[in-house]
């Protein structure tokens, strides 16, 4: 049995249905309700902030599919290895190799599972395409997108592509101890993905530049200080790793990773 957490989310929810889909049993695993779930999936509700939650959720469960969220990773994995998983799939952030003192806390989550003795793989994503999720209540309402460093581009990727990695590292042998970092085919800048959203819904998506202060005041509304400093550090002096197209989409699913266009358009019923 496979238990994916964040099952309710944009990575987890497509990896639910992929692993379904496969004839694998599931036990999604989210802190809220689960609708809609693929006929056969078990839903537990726990939260990864309370690892003692997650023990009915990891009870026989051979594999895990594991977010960064909570801050005692070790017990997160002590509860998964006491339900019997031997293998974990992490989604971490490129953040830990290109600015370790601002992602400390995945970076925290990568030590605590590469000293567990359990198999492992670790999937760094940079920017998902679901982070313009943000821009859909004022595009709905004004067809407005704003946003700091317009025309810096970012590899963005595709929170489907990330799922599909995930499940191969969780069926198929062969990924055990593999660090993946995953991108999108090419880098996209804000401006341009705001234009990709207006393409997809039929109608012109305005794009606003916010200033660095008006984007940081922002996201300190729901991110810790060092992570949006890090996060802005990216968005706009990105170093060369962070603009680098990862050949591992490709290496591990055997074709070019979606772009963002393709995510847009099927997206767009939110954006509407």
């Amino acid at each position: 049995m496979i238990a994916v957490t964040g099952a309710t989310g944009n990575v987890g929810r497509e990896l639910v249905r992929i692993l379904a889909g496969a004839g694998e049993a599931v036990t999604a695993v989210s802190r809220g309700e689960a609708r809609a779930l693929p006929v056969g999936v078990r839903h537990v509700r726990a939260d990864l902030a309370d690892p003692d939650s997650l023990r009915p959720a990891l009870d026989g469960a051979d594999a895990l599919f594991l977010l960064v969220a909570g801050n005692d990773p070790q017990s997160v994995l002590d509860a998964a290895k006491a339900g019997g998983v031997r293998r974990v799939v992490l989604v971490s952030s490129l953040g830990v190799a290109t600015r370790p003192d601002a992602y400390r806390h995945p970076a925290a989550f990568e030590a605590a599972l590469l000293d567990s003795g359990l198999d492992w793989t670790v999937l760094r994503c940079g920017g998902l395409n679901s982070n313009a999720f943000a821009w859909a209540e004022s595009i709905r309402a004004d067809r407005v997108a704003a946003a700091p460093f317009g025309d810096v581009g970012l590899p963005m990727v595709d929170p489907a592509d990330v799922a599909e990695v995930a499940a191969a590292a969780l069926l198929r042998p062969g990924h055990a101890g593999s660090v993946y970092e995953l991108t999108g085919p090419v880098p996209t800048s804000p401006r341009e993905r705001a234009a990709a959203i207006g393409a997809a819904i039929g109608e012109p998506v305005r794009f606003v530049e916010q200033t660095r202060q008006e984007a940081r005041a922002q996201m300190l509304a729901f991110l810790p200080e060092p992570v949006v400093d890090g996060t802005l550090a990216i968005l706009g002096e990105p170093l060369p790793a962070e603009r680098r197209v990862s050949p591992d989409v490709e290496r591990v699913l055997g074709r070019a990773p979606r772009p963002f266009a393709e995510w847009a358009a099927r997206s767009a019923v939110t954006f509407r």
